[in-house]
């Protein structure tokens, strides 16, 4: 296939995932789709795995390492309101992260390489599910993914608004962090709004709450260590003249190691309960883990940098790119196997593309970097895997 007839097929395969999409674990089209854009290739499918999800094998020569290469594939719960000709016909439902150009770079690099077969291993291509809320890596793990298709490293991509189209960046260490969720739920004693002293007021108790919780950041935490506690919602059962009885404050800590979680929870927990407790009220402090860290390989970083300087040239790849403190699915791949996410730019200015935030109901992936991003897993792949 010639590069005019590449681009092509990898804008009509992006173009329809951006027309039909769908969210966690409901990614039954998609993965049909997939599923015969892979098997089109020639290459071994598996479907079906933790859900949705799909594992497509390619081994070439005699090479006994093994590598995965992963692409997120659904979409997020959003109207859409681009005005392109190929938007969402699923109302209410949008690519509105980049899934659908990560989708069509993973194949598009499953092309390139069942073309050239230029390397001498196995590379699983892995089609996860369910990123957006942080449960599919798990599920397909669960289902025996490392079991069945065992992997030396792992490495993925995300698009970034804001960086140069088709650079690419990426570092050692924490590159994404973890999303803790928290409820604090606190009673108190309504009272009428003229007699507070009558009463036990929650909503003071939980403002002297939001306000102690930043000190674990600014007090606790050492100032060379990123983490954030971010209190989102504020929630009460009362009315304009009466002070309420109930409070709940909602919210998500972002950070990049499991000692920091562990920290802020606890810190977070004893401050809730023991304002609380001053003040004559009750607490019930509630925290979960949603994402992990997602942390990258000082080796496989080595590997990611070399593929897109020899892709993208040196002067637009950056190996100690700044910490994104988002969260993405793929950091609990990283907690089973080494690995490497990238970022890839999206934003060309001059063409007035690529620019629109990720979740915003104008988003649009770049189709200019669909394929210097499956050249940069080609080659990776040809790096890794040398003959």
């Amino acid at each position: 296939m010639n590069n005019e007839d590449f681009e092509k097929q990898l804008i009509e395969w992006r173009h329809y995932f951006h027309m039909h999409p769908e969210t966690a674990f409901e990614e039954k089209n998609t993965s049909e789709y997939i599923a015969k854009a892979l098997t089109d290739m020639g290459l071994e499918v598996h479907r079906n795995i933790g859900g949705t999800g799909i594992v497509a094998n390619l081994t070439v020569g005699d090479g006994k390492e093994v590598i995965g290469i992963r692409t997120d594939i659904d979409a997020i719960n959003l109207t859409e309101e681009g005005k392109h000709p190929y938007t969402s016909q699923n109302h209410g439902k949008m690519h509105g992260c980049g899934h659908d150009g990560h989708m069509t770079t993973v194949l598009g690099a499953a092309k390139l390489l069942t073309e050239r077969k230029n390397f001498s291993g196995t590379v699983r291509f892995i089609f996860q599910p369910a990123e957006e809320p942080g449960k599919g890596s798990a599920a397909m793990i669960k289902d025996g993914l490392f079991e069945h298709f065992s992997m030396d490293e792992i490495y993925g991509m995300h698009n970034m608004p804001g960086m140069p189209a088709g650079s690419i960046s990426t570092r050692s260490g924490g590159i994404m962090g973890s999303e803790d969720n928290f409820v604090i739920r606190i009673k108190g004693q309504g009272s009428h709004a003229s007699s507070p002293h009558m009463g036990k007021d929650p909503i003071v108790i939980a403002s002297e709450i939001v306000l102690a919780l930043q000190t674990i950041i600014s007090r606790n935490m050492n100032p060379s260590i990123p983490a954030v506690i971010s209190c989102t919602e504020f929630i009460t059962d009362g009315i304009h003249n009466a002070i309420p009885t109930n409070v709940v404050i909602k919210g998500d800590t972002r950070s990049y190691s499991p000692e920091v979680q562990k920290l802020l929870e606890e810190r977070m927990k004893i401050i809730s309960e023991g304002i609380c407790q001053i003040n004559g009220a009750e607490c019930q402090f509630e925290y979960t883990h949603e994402f992990a860290p997602t942390v990258n390989s000082a080796k496989c970083v080595d590997i990611a940098v070399r593929a897109a300087q020899n892709v993208v040239g040196e002067n637009n790849v950056n190996g100690n790119c700044e910490q994104w403190m988002a969260s993405e699915d793929f950091g609990t791949f990283l907690q089973k196997i080494p690995g490497c996410l990238v970022f890839i730019g999206t934003s060309d200015e001059s063409a007035g593309v690529g620019n629109v935030p990720l979740h915003n109901s104008c988003y649009d992936y770049n189709d200019n970097i669909l394929k210097i991003g499956a050249e940069y897993f080609a080659e990776l792949v040809k790096v890794r895997l040398p003959k």
